[in-house]
């Protein structure tokens, strides 16, 4: 298989040969071998997993997205990523960059949507006078 991992603003990395990938979903873990029928799912922040013949086993920490495929071509994409080689590492990562970011921009959402109700509200107050 073909895995692509897309950013916002960049290519993360393309890797050819992949013999297996196992991302996590809401769901639990989904593993995708090279004959499975196209499908595609969210993730969640988690831990992507793939494998090749030269490389071995190889770990990517990835924030909420997308995964779909279509053939042998895997087209991964999401908000941040970081690639390692250190598991524990990497769990970290997901746990204290991307669950604490994704609380802060919740608590942000909210707080908008109470401006923009506000507005709204004297917007038609207005408009009624």
């Amino acid at each position: 298989m073909e895995l692509r991992i897309l950013l916002p603003s960049s290519v993360l990395l393309e890797e050819m040969d992949v013999q297996a990938i196992v991302a996590e979903t809401s769901a639990g873990s989904y593993g995708l071998l090279p004959h499975r029928l196209d499908c595609a799912t969210s993730l969640v922040p988690g831990i992507l997993t793939y494998s090749t013949q030269a490389k071995g086993e190889v770990f990517v920490a990835v924030d909420m997205g997308v995964m779909v495929k279509t053939g042998d071509k895997v087209l991964v994409s999401v908000r941040r990523a970081l690639v390692g080689s250190d598991l524990g590492q990497l769990r970290k990562a997901v746990e204290s960059q991307f669950l604490t970011t994704d609380e802060t921009e919740t608590t942000l959402r909210k707080l908008m949507a109470k401006l923009e109700t506000g507005f709204l509200r004297r917007f038609v107050a207005l408009h009624h006078e």
